[in-house]
């Protein structure tokens, strides 16, 4: 007599199901964890100036939609893994193609994602290059391995080299336009509470300005491998008050004709002299 094996008894079939059902439910949820993000601000910080700020919104946006449009299509590809899964062994799932209202759907829909993306960039990306009129201009040059900040119309220059830390100071709540160009060869100018980062090429000057919301000393680094002491090619940038930053200006007038001298033999030679900052009062 042949033994028959008879399914569990006092499970109901939504059960199992619940039961097939929830690990891929984890799926989104787990790859939040695991990828460590923080929130609310997903592993971005909010920065000190207005663009970082506005681009650290727009990160926190596009993360959230990423989440949306993700776990979205988890739970689609987990309904049609259920729903049109093959149940007995002999049976043939049903056929079906060109459902036009679904195709035109999902053909849409991306569509308008990527167009509300792009518009949302260009709002934020365009202060970036669009340099309004100010009258704080300091020019920023990059060299094998320091950094030069001289304030045209004011006769300041601050010079130094690696971990002397030059300090370009600058006034809050003020457009600060700088030109950025490198004596030798490509350099990095960043500033991680800033958000933002540009090249220093030789032969070219890049401008962008920057206005920053908070007072503070701000570290900076070249990003660019440069040489022998780029890991030690530092900055700062000094951000005070308006009339500070004034007082800071009269203060430092009048550079040293021999340390500019100095400055410059150092740079067409790409040594390394390690002597003081200029204007040591700006650090």
């Amino acid at each position: 007599m042949e033994s028959t094996t008879l399914p569990p008894q006092g499970a109901p079939a939504s059960g199992r199901r619940w039961r097939r059902v929830r690990p891929l439910l984890i799926i989104p949820f787990a790859g939040v964890l695991l990828s460590g993000c923080t929130l609310p601000n997903f592993g971005v910080t909010k920065g000190v100036t207005k663009s970082s700020v506005n681009v650290y919104h727009l990160w926190q946006w596009f993360s959230v939609g990423a989440v949306v449009i993700g776990s979205l299509v988890v739970l689609l590809l987990a309904y049609a893994f259920l729903r049109y899964r093959r149940t007995d062994d002999k049976a043939i799932p049903k056929q079906s193609q060109y459902h036009i209202p679904l195709e035109i759907l999902y053909t849409v829909v991306p569509i308008i994602i990527v167009v509300v993306l792009f518009i949302g960039t260009l709002i934020v990306e365009n202060p970036e290059v669009s340099n309004p009129r100010t009258d704080v201009v300091v020019n920023v040059n990059a060299f094998q391995w320091g950094w030069k900040f001289a304030y045209p119309g004011h006769s300041v220059v601050v010079v130094g080299q690696t971990t002397q830390n030059p300090t370009m100071v600058v006034p809050v709540d003020t457009n600060v336009h700088i030109n950025l160009t490198s004596t030798d060869v490509v350099h990095g100018f960043y500033v991680k509470e800033f958000n933002f980062s540009r090249y220093a090429l030789p032969g070219v000057k890049n401008q962008f300005t920057f206005n920053a919301v908070k007072t503070g000393v701000f570290s900076g680094q070249c990003t660019q491998l440069c040489g022998l002491y780029h890991s030690i090619m530092y900055f700062r940038v000094k951000v005070v008050d308006r009339a500070t930053y004034d007082q800071w200006l009269v203060a430092n007038r009048n550079v040293s004709a021999a340390a500019a001298a100095a400055s410059a033999t150092a740079l067409q030679n790409n040594t390394y002299v390690p002597s003081k900052p200029t204007n040591s009062k700006a650090n």
